[in-house]
């Protein structure tokens, strides 16, 4: 039989192990994100001389600079600004849009009990596993019967339509746990449908709409494909922007530019995580995607 001291020393050991582990696979994870912030504040004459997993010489925000303002993008050389600010109103409309309709839809296959609802559920299910890839051409014939391929009102409207079979998915499965009798007492005070829905039931949906927003936000973000097609010449999104200053081929190449580019890219996608980051967690806890 072991003894008491054995006992207790045993869980330890596995706290131990379990942070080690953690911890080693948190260096694994950002090992490329450090290599990249690091050799963003290099000069050139480090990475010429092949150093890419060394200490800088000297610290230099001027490739930050450069990505920011003066990096040329084909035949553009204005940087990766513009396309931040296009990111932006690409992305905030078609989040909140998403989400709102998403929601929307939710809710109503929720309290829908009949045999269709878990047929219409079936077809956003088929929706949500095809390939967007394989839609491309159908819909950019249909965006350009209605008169809006390759603008900005087009891009948000795809972002939208390829992400409510998500949405909608993830807030029905959430609205399924709600319990009946709070839709009840609404309708029992005279509450409309979109009355109980916009004042009883959203706002005790704190955490599942920060957690889908976040998923739609970084989808949409980083998105390079529908945003390349569809976006049009002016409203090209930082993606593309990024793309287009590494693969340029005006000038010789500049590692460090391109890995500040890159950064500048993902700066807002890691502020909205680490602000609502709490409520991602708390939301999938209590069973945002859960089935």
């Amino acid at each position: 039989m072991s003894s008491p001291a054995n006992a207790a020393a045993m869980p330890r050991v596995a706290v131990v192990g379990m942070y080690a582990f953690l911890i080693v696979s948190a260096l694994f994870f950002l090992a490329p994100f450090l290599v990249i912030l690091i050799n963003s504040v290099k000069p050139m004459a480090d990475i010429r001389s092949g150093n890419l997993l060394t200490l800088p010489s000297e610290i230099t925000f001027e490739p930050w600079r450069i990505a920011w303002s003066s990096a040329c993008t084909g035949l553009d050389c204005s940087g990766i600004k513009p396309g931040l600010w296009n990111s932006i109103l690409i992305t905030v409309p078609a989040v909140v849009i998403s989400v709102l309709t998403g929601a929307l839809n939710g809710y109503a296959l929720a309290q829908w009990r009949s045999r269709f609802a878990d047929w219409l559920m079936l077809f956003i299910l088929i929706g949500l596993f095809v390939p967007y890839q394989a839609m491309l051409y159908p819909t950019v014939k249909i965006l350009s019967g209605m008169g809006i391929f390759r603008s900005y009102t087009g891009i948000i409207f795809v972002h939208v339509v390829y992400g409510l079979p998500y949405t909608t998915l993830l807030f029905r499965n959430f609205y399924v746990g709600v319990p009946d009798e709070i839709s009840r007492a609404a309708r029992m005070e005279g509450a409309s449908f979109l009355r109980t829905f916009w004042s009883v039931i959203l706002p005790i949906s704190t955490n599942i709409i920060v957690v889908v927003a976040i998923l739609q936000f970084t989808g949409i973000w980083n998105d390079y494909l529908l945003g390349l097609i569809f976006a049009g010449n002016d409203n090209l999104p930082m993606t593309v922007q990024l793309t287009n200053i590494v693969n340029n081929s005006r000038s010789a190449a500049e590692p460090n530019v391109n890995m500040a580019a890159a950064l500048l890219a993902a700066i807002p996608t890691l502020i909205v995580y680490f602000v609502s980051g709490r409520y991602f967690v708390r939301g999938i806890a209590t069973g945002a995607v859960k089935g």
